[in-house]
């Protein structure tokens, strides 16, 4: 099983990723510039100020040469996962409902929070056990999740939230306290916090692994250990 991590200029967190990812499964980078996901099996796009968040985050990464591939990939079924700065690409990309705005403090912020796994039966969590509480760190002025009211209800209606912030975790203003939320179809997943800072006890916290893990199982139980 092999993961791809994107790197745009601004990326600041994708060797972090590779590394991440490097604990579960094989991986490799995927330039910003090229056509090629080098056969990858899951994909991940990592945080950061991707083309240095002109415009508004995410907007301009959105049209980079990889993310035609990225986007063809996972209307194939293939697996993506947008970590902050990815998450915020994805959303721009149409491949995430909602959109991620400015946080309501209208500042950075950076600490490690509390998330409660609303959805446990995803690709992205099944690794995790029922009920899990995940310490995590965020860190980004863009992080505020929104839709409107009958979009949210039928996220959550639909199993869609995967992610919650913990009662009095919340950093960014999100609505209904959403750190995560995947696409219909199940094989798109984005997040704000940092799950790649998050897997080595050392540095203060593992939990972050668990997603990880969680996505390499998902691929290695299709047949042939691909989609």
């Amino acid at each position: 099983m092999k993961f791809g991590v994107v790197v745009f200029p601004g990326s600041c967190d994708d060797v972090d990723a590779q590394l991440a990812c490097a604990r579960v499964a094989d991986t490799v980078a995927l330039w910003h510039a090229d056509h090629d996901l080098q056969g990858v099996d899951a994909v991940v796009i990592p945080g950061g100020f991707s083309y240095g968040d002109y415009l508004r985050a995410g907007a301009i990464a959105r049209f980079a040469p990889i993310m035609t591939e990225v986007i063809d990939f996972a209307a194939a079924g293939g697996y993506v996962m947008g970590i902050c700065n990815g998450f915020q690409v994805c959303c721009e990309a149409g491949l995430l409902p909602g959109a991620l705005l400015t946080n309501s403090s209208l500042r950075f912020v950076f600490r490690q929070v509390s998330l409660d796994v609303v959805n446990p039966e995803t690709a992205f969590t099944r690794a995790l056990p029922t009920g899990a509480s995940l310490s995590i760190p965020v860190k980004h002025t863009t992080g505020r999740y929104y839709a409107p009211p009958a979009e949210l209800d039928r996220l959550e209606a639909a199993g869609q939230v995967v992610l919650r912030y913990g009662a009095g975790e919340n950093p960014n203003g999100a609505l209904r306290d959403i750190a995560g939320v995947i696409n219909e179809q199940g094989n798109v997943f984005g997040l704000m916090p940092h799950p790649e800072h998050a897997v080595d006890r050392l540095r203060g916290s593992a939990d972050g692994l668990g997603l990880f893990a969680s996505l390499r199982d998902s691929v290695s139980s299709l047949v042939g250990g691909g989609r």
